[in-house]
């Protein structure tokens, strides 16, 4: 059995989905990001990062895993699946996963920053990180015009990937002119083990959602957890 210490963001459904991907057990956990749950000394003992997702292998003596992508990689290997074993597939999963890990998801977090939270509208930082944000949505919809998925069969990489631009109206970034991008969104939604994790925890809002109250609602919370939680030390 796995406990997944998580919450509804895209690195915490890149878990919740693989472990469905992979008919795992697991029991979740959802932390309460604005009250700083992730702060607590219980938490810092398994994650000593306090951010979310972390996992503990309860069949492995109580193995504790943290990083999102490590997460996801030490499951694709516990169980064989999601990643190939040979050498050179494996890599091909490791460069797209990384991709996201050093790209994707820190270009669109930033963005998210700027355009979602912050009081004050910095719009040469907008244009930055959603500038970039769109240009590594065009180097996937490259990679994407002559593959099905991003590495071979469907992956870990694609997961990780697919868990950060589905949200990518929340980061005012425009997925049009890429259809290999939108067909491969689409294709990685209608999975029945996507719909699942991405309901491990559900999100408090669709994040493709057009009601600009309910997106004012959401950020004001946000800011005050970014404001007070995850830059405590």
């Amino acid at each position: 059995m796995i406990d997944l210490y998580s919450a509804p963001t895209p690195n915490g459904h890149k878990v919740s989905i693989a472990l469905e991907e992979l008919a795992l057990p697991y029991t979740l956990h959802t932390l309460e990001l604005n009250q700083n749950q992730q702060k607590e000394d219980w938490f810092l003992a398994i994650n000593p990062n306090g951010r979310i997702p972390a996992i503990v292998d309860r069949a492995e003596d109580n193995f504790a895993v943290f990083e999102s992508g490590a997460i996801l990689l030490y499951l694709a290997e516990k169980t064989g699946q999601l990643i190939p074993t040979d050498p050179k597939g494996r890599s091909q999963v490791m460069q797209w996963l990384m991709f996201q890990m050093g790209g994707v998801g820190p270009m669109m977090g930033q963005a998210n920053v700027f355009y979602r939270y912050f009081p004050e509208k910095i719009q040469p930082a907008i244009d930055r990180y959603q500038g970039e944000s769109r240009r590594l949505f065009k180097v996937l919809d490259g990679r994407l015009r002559d593959h099905e998925f991003l590495a071979g069969d469907y992956s870990i990489a694609d997961i990780a990937n697919w868990a950060w631009v589905r949200t990518h109206k929340w980061s005012g970034v425009s997925i049009g002119e890429l259809p290999h991008l939108a067909r491969w969104i689409d294709a990685i939604r209608a999975r029945p083990a996507v719909e699942k994790g991405l309901q491990m925890p559900p999100s408090p809002r669709e994040l493709s959602s057009s009601s600009e109250e309910e997106a004012a609602k959401f950020s004001a919370a946000a800011r005050t957890m970014l404001e007070t939680g995850q830059s405590r030390n």
